[in-house]
């Protein structure tokens, strides 16, 4: 589980949520708000709390530009980072080699780079409205093969879309999931949508929650559940496997 920063106000409200958290979720995604807000040093912030930082700025420009901005992320030393794959091939690639010199010379498997497939607030009208034809389903499958083509670790997908990305691609391309919510949860501004059971049972790897602990009546309670949740979940899909 991997615990959305979004919407959080300020440094002392963050360190709050990583108390709070922290021996239920270890991992914080920090997103273009919080980043552009604190800048750099909300990830050595978490990094000093002993949380991993999944940097969700969703690189999209030309292939070199990506490739500094990868050496920049990997330099502050964050688990995980993610780029376009509407940014193309080219540009994938250029975050994948600058992944792998940061990982030979820290002889470690970090950062790990995925690509945003589709965003899950968009839905068949608004893919068709960009002039792309292709059914959503198949667009997303056809930009996560890109992804693995390119030698990316994995790609961001909605939890509609795991199921045939892991028939498709295999187990060893990390899928992680927004747009996951509870049973009963608020969707918000998120179309296609699932359940943490659902996602996980499908083969996601990570599932990104934030609203849904923060807003709950007791945060500490709802990530224990989705914890359980998880749990089981993935006893039942090895048990299968």
């Amino acid at each position: 589980m991997i615990f959305a920063l979004d919407g959080i106000g300020s440094r002392n409200e963050v360190g709050e949520w990583i108390s709070r958290l922290m021996p239920i979720i270890r991992r914080f995604k920090v997103g273009k708000e919080l980043f552009t807000r604190e800048g750099p040093g909300i990830v050595e912030f978490i990094h000093e709390r002993g949380g991993k930082v999944f940097l969700d700025l969703k690189y999209h420009d030309i292939p070199e530009t990506v490739r500094r901005a990868v050496e920049a992320a990997g330099a502050l030393g964050v688990e995980m980072l993610d780029v376009h794959a509407l940014g193309g091939r080219r540009m994938m690639e250029a975050a994948r080699e600058a992944a792998e010199q940061i990982r030979s010379a820290r002889n470690g498997e970090e950062p790990r780079v995925v690509a945003v497939t589709v965003l899950t607030s968009m839905q068949q009208d608004d893919v068709e409205e960009l002039g792309i034809k292709m059914n959503m389903e198949n667009l997303v499958l056809h930009l996560a093969k890109s992804a693995w083509d390119a030698g990316l670790d994995g790609v961001v997908a909605s939890p509609w879309e795991v199921r045939r990305i892991r028939e498709e691609i295999g187990d060893r391309f990390l899928i992680v999931t927004p747009g996951v919510r509870t049973r009963g949860g608020s969707h918000d501004d998120q179309k296609r949508v699932s359940t943490p059971e659902e996602a996980v049972g499908a083969g996601a790897d990570f599932i990104v929650v934030g609203r849904d602990i923060k807003t709950a009546k007791d945060p500490i309670m709802k990530a224990k559940q989705i914890e359980s949740e998880i749990t089981h979940t993935l006893a039942k899909r090895r048990g299968n496997g």
